[in-house]
């Protein structure tokens, strides 16, 4: 979208623990950035990290007025430091995927009719049927997710329509567990957003539809047909698509911001509202990826994001509709154990010094002579496998490794079963392949060699290592005698 050279573009970022925005001028350049911290910023309503934590230690969520004071806050942060609304040409932004926001009967009418003398969290504050609304870190809904699953005719079906298997912190299993043990208030709800789509709803002063990309991490949605699944809903709860509203692709112009924005804060009436999108697919967006790239975080946990043509989706990992490319799919996976056994083995093996740490990489060959090895410090995710398991080059089990080969062992492993999920999602990994890195472990170069080694060396040993992993077994059957256990 084209603009003039004062004109700015604001994307905002309704995450978990703030709210934050940055401004942009015509060639991306970042112009303002400020932000809203829940905890310390909004002691009213009593978060720790931004959400409530209940007794049960599964139920998560987060007040549904906070995000909308802590919009309040943070235009009047930006009007008071001397911003010029009207230089922006268009808004959008992300929120934290799965999270969910069940809107009142009669709520549209309020946003509809918002008055500019007063503020937003005023007008909205009797608009939530539930004030408390789950977010991605609930995992109370086992049951629900059984009983998907059960009704669409197990895991894989359940895949094959939505991209994903039943999954607890997905939207889907969440409708379905607030419409059985809160019916009163699942009766007075009007339309239910995510946040992403809630948050482009303040802008407009009226519902905004649910984006393709971040609808896909619902288990509702046929990835394919891009729309609602049927089955799927009947699963969850009764009259759900028109709670749910339309679909949009995930770059769709909504309209222009509501009056409330123009007469408030000096907003051009002119100024668009673009589709918001989930965190996740916002990262694929924010990050360029194109056609053919990889992009990996390393961090807490490790997540690979892939740009797909042909998925084939798993019961490992996620296939999203891709939010740049309505032709194409975003495969996320995501791995628990990141940092957490690289800073054990850093520890135990390199006496807590990165610098020894990388040493040790440098000293060894690429391939470690055959040696590999996976660490699941906790509960693994992809695969559900727990515990250290050490392999030699004939593939036999061993107790423990040289320090200088733990270390390698522990990288190539953390490399190669990306590599080999990735491909079983539909991935190709070809020479040239771009890999994009973020995250703690990204600024050091010599595991970022270590991966450019493994994506570029070709000699036939290397292929054949590439393709089996140094592991005893075809890689697959490993992962799947690891996740049977």
């Amino acid at each position: 979208m084209a603009g003039g050279a004062d004109s700015c573009f604001l994307g905002f970022d309704f995450s978990t623990q703030q709210l934050k925005v940055i401004a942009v001028d015509g060639n991306l350049e970042v112009i303002v950035q400020s932000s809203v911290q829940f905890d310390s910023e909004l002691p009213e309503f009593r978060t720790r990290g931004g959400v409530h934590i209940h007794d049960d230690k599964l139920t998560v969520t987060s007040p549904a007025l906070m995000f909308v004071k802590a919009l309040d806050v943070l235009l009047e942060k930006m009007r008071n430091a001397g911003f010029d609304f009207s230089r922006v040409k268009a808004i959008s932004g992300s929120g934290q995927q799965h999270g969910s926001v069940f809107w009142r009967k009669g709520a549209r009418q309020t946003l509809n009719h918002l008055d500019p003398q007063k503020h937003l969290h005023l007008q909205l504050q009797e608009c939530f049927a539930l004030q408390d609304c789950p977010v991605w870190m609930d995992s109370s809904t086992s049951d629900q997710c059984q009983f998907l699953e059960a009704a669409v005719g197990g895991a894989q079906r359940l895949a094959d329509i939505t991209g994903s298997r039943a999954y607890e912190r997905f939207t889907g299993s969440q409708i379905a567990k607030i419409y059985r043990s809160k019916p009163e208030e699942f009766s007075e709800t009007e339309r239910i957003s995510l946040i992403s789509s809630f948050a482009s709803s303040l802008f407009l002063g009226d519902y905004a539809p649910i984006d393709f990309s971040d609808g896909s991490g619902m288990n509702l949605m046929d990835i394919f047909e891009r729309r609602w699944s049927q089955v799927c809903l009947d699963a969850a709860a009764p009259q759900l698509a028109e709670r749910l509203g339309d679909l949009t692709p995930s770059a769709a112009v909504l309209g222009c911001v509501s009056l409330y924005y123009t007469e408030r804060f000096g907003f051009a009436p002119s100024c668009k509202v673009v589709a918001f999108t989930g965190d996740n697919p916002g990262s694929l967006a924010g990050m360029r990826l194109q056609e053919g790239d990889l992009a990996v975080s390393l961090g807490t946990s490790d997540t690979v994001f892939l740009w797909i043509r042909d998925p084939r989706p798993s019961t490992e990992g996620h296939i999203f509709c891709n939010p740049v490319d309505c032709g194409a799919y975003m495969a996320l996976i995501c791995f628990k154990n990141g940092s957490f056994p690289r800073e054990r083995i850093r520890d135990e093996c390199a006496g807590g010094s990165w610098e020894r740490f990388s040493a040790a990489l440098r000293s060894t060959p690429m391939g470690n002579h055959g040696n590999l090895g996976m660490y699941f410090d906790v509960m693994e995710i992809t695969p559900p496998a727990a515990g250290v398991h050490r392999f030699n080059a004939e593939g036999q089990r061993v107790s423990w490794f040289e320090q200088d080969v733990e270390i390698r062992a522990l990288l190539e492993g953390q490399f190669l079963a990306k590599r080999v999920h990735a491909e079983k999602l539909g991935y190709k990994i070809l020479a040239g392949t771009r890999v994009l890195a973020t995250g703690g472990a990204s600024s050091n170069k010599d595991i970022l060699q270590l991966w450019r080694q493994k994506q570029e060396h070709r000699s036939p040993r290397r292929s054949e290592t590439l393709q089996n992993l140094s592991w005893p077994s075809d890689p697959h059957q490993e992962l799947k005698r690891f996740t049977r256990r």
